[in-house]
């Protein structure tokens, strides 16, 4: 049975897993940058282009294998070692011997501790086997049942408490089952917990769980899913669990897996690559690449599972267990299939999973690690170690970083702008604390203002998108705290986000992008022009998009003017003109009038919910749009 990552076993070995370094070969830069344009807008591949991959970095692995997965279901074969299994509390199979050992040391009223395999060794001459202490321990093939159920079946308190159950790894993956896209799946485990799994959701799997079954087993392409069980079933005594039961595979095993690791892609998880001589071999000989191999893992690898994974050229994916890695990978496929095309932009597929995510309560972690997982590559992607922010710079570079961090964000502004739609005031936490990470980039020893200020920019973004949708839902308690909650920090010292935003990114900034040179409020133009297509869905028309980006500026001129006493200037001022009759402006003071006292913005928590702040704010605002609008 495998082992899990970095678990010892007595006589494993390494063997060399490639003869020819040329075979040791990573993905090439020109695979990266042509996944890139299967995944990326075009908008973003201008800016790969210009930056030269340094704003990305290499595309996410796990979204590779979701877009392969499903543009071609039922190619990618999954081996599941014992570390998929150990979050039930299934012991592996070395574990039951060391534990059959212990019973048996028992019975002869003998410690076998600390070493229980030298100790049998020495009293019986021979290595130990798993049907050979079977038979030891209990004589009766109805006691080697109830007593193997007792490793591998729950109990009542057992199954209460979520033990030796299928965990949401087996689920996730009887799901992808169910959908076609994984059709096959090898296993190195003596449970049974991916057959109930699979039962669970109505497949009836072919399971081989010995040589025999290889010859009478329905045609791979023919079967809806074959589970092969290479160390056999913990029911059948002819388990593999020693070094030496597992040094070789019967021929009919071997041509079977031969034929998987040639034909198909492969999905490791759960396997250290130590144990398993023979399975390691099968890798070692299949010198096809029809399909890549993915390696998914938690920690560091061990020298075996290097050479496994140069010698088949494979994707590590760093995982923090099996029981996240499938459900997320279940989620992304199921995300593309219902966004439907060939080549999907990221964006979209997390849009996708957000709206499932914001349905349901039990979703809120992976709601959570969907975008924060996003806003952690931005802030690692507009870092300096991609973008200096010391040194001179011209207007040219200037504007390149504008559009590059543009591509950066966007598909955290498209959950941003998702969730401030769909979502509800529960939900509000989570968009203050993505633009509270992004408002506040690691400051240098030296920077340059401008550059330094523009790493703020992301945040602006999910503000500005957040907060429009926040409107066209009718969520200004989700407006609120966008506006209130976040900070800006600088020295030990907080400013309001609206305005520490302001002051790192002068309006004046927006003027070196081409078209906007003589543009009195560029920094609202080209925030209406960027987010005019990430907002369509949610206001396909342009008069209501405008309407509702020019409230948002309106509210947040109000909101500065009421806690800082300067009025942020908008393009709504702008539009304004000289006269207020029609604009937005008078729309929100003709709200206020007719609603009194008892006006929804001061419900919520606007002006302190204090009506007697409205009238200094309103005179801050009009003196701003009156010089904004003779300007």
């Amino acid at each position: 049975m495998g082992g899990i990552v970095g678990e010892e076993r007595p006589g494993a070995k390494v063997t060399e897993a490639c003869r020819s370094p040329a075979e040791q070969v990573t993905v090439p830069v020109i695979q990266i940058r042509h996944d890139a344009e299967n995944v990326l807008s075009c908008q973003e591949m201008d800016a790969v282009q210009h930056a030269g991959m340094r704003g990305y970095g290499m595309i996410d692995p796990l979204l590779s294998l979701a877009l392969s997965m499903h543009a071609h279901p039922g190619t990618y074969a999954v081996l599941l070692g014992s570390g998929v299994s150990r979050s039930a509390g299934i012991p592996t199979g070395w574990e039951v011997v060391l534990d059959l050992i212990r019973r048996l040391a028992q019975l002869t009223g003998e410690d076998c501790e600390p070493d229980p395999e030298a100790w049998f060794t020495a009293k019986c001459g021979q290595q130990p086997t798993y049907s050979g202490l079977l038979d030891s321990v209990a004589k009766s093939q109805a006691e080697r049942s109830h007593l193997l159920q007792g490793y591998f079946e729950p109990t009542d308190d057992e199954r209460e408490q979520g033990l030796k159950i299928p965990t949401p790894a087996h689920h996730a993956l009887a799901r992808l089952v169910k959908s076609a896209h994984v059709k096959v799946i090898f296993t190195t485990n003596f449970d049974r917990l991916m057959e109930q799994a699979l039962d669970a959701i109505g497949v009836a799997p072919t399971v081989i769980s010995s040589p025999d079954a290889v010859e009478g087993a329905m045609p791979l392409v023919h079967s809806k899913c074959t589970l092969v069980k290479l160390h056999g079933d913990y029911r059948d005594l002819r388990t593999k669990n020693t070094p030496v039961e597992l040094d070789q595979y019967d021929p009919r095993v071997d041509g079977l897996l031969d034929r998987v690791l040639d034909e198909f892609g492969v999905v490791t998880c759960g396997w250290s690559g130590e144990w398993d001589t023979a399975l390691r071999r099968a890798f070692e000989r299949c010198k096809s690449r029809r399909f890549t191999t993915y390696w998914a893992i938690k920690g560091p690898l061990n020298p075996a599972a290097k050479e496994l994974v140069n010698c088949r050229a494979a994707e590590v994916l760093s995982i923090e267990s099996a029981d996240h890695f499938f459900p997320e990978l279940a989620a992304k496929i199921e995300a593309l299939s219902q966004v439907d095309q060939p080549h999907p932009l990221s964006a979209k597929v997390a849009v996708a999973q957000a709206k499932k995510y914001l349905g349901e309560t039990r979703y809120r972690i992976q709601l959570h690690d969907l975008l924060m997982q996003d806003v952690e590559r931005i802030v690692q992607q507009t870092s300096t170690a991609y973008y200096p922010v010391t040194g001179s710079f011209q207007n040219e570079d200037v504007a390149a970083r504008i559009a590059d961090f543009e591509a950066i964000s966007a598909t955290a502004v498209a959950v941003t702008a998702t969730g401030c739609y769909w979502g509800g005031k529960e939900h509000a936490c989570l968009w203050v604390e993505a633009i509270n990470r992004l408002a506040n980039p690691t400051r240098p020893q030296a920077w340059n203002n401008t550059m330094q200020g523009l790493r703020a920019y992301p945040a602006l973004l999910l503000l500005y998108a957040g907060g429009i949708t926040a409107i066209a839902g009718d969520h200004y308690e989700t407006l609120f705290a966008l506006l209130n909650k976040p900070k800006v920090r600088d020295n030990g010292r907080s400013e309001d986000l609206v305005t520490g935003l302001f002051d790192a990114l002068k309006p004046d900034v927006f003027k070196v992008v081409p078209g906007l040179e003589k543009m009195k409020i560029a920094r609202s133009v080209r925030l209406h022009r960027v987010l005019r297509e990430p907002l369509r869905e949610f206001l396909p028309d342009d008069e209501t998009y405008e309407r509702a980006f020019d409230r948002f500026e309106a509210v947040q001129s109000f909101w500065s003017a009421d806690t800082t006493s300067w009025a942020i200037p908008g393009a709504f001022m702008y539009r304004c003109g000289r006269f207020l009759e029609g604009s937005v402006l008078a729309e929100i003071i003709n709200e206020r009038q007719s609603a009194g006292n008892d006006w929804g913005l001061f419900k919520i928590g606007f002006f302190g919910g204090k009506p007697e702040r409205w009238d200094p704010a309103l005179k801050i605002v009009q003196e701003m749009q009156q010089r904004i609008s003779w300007m």
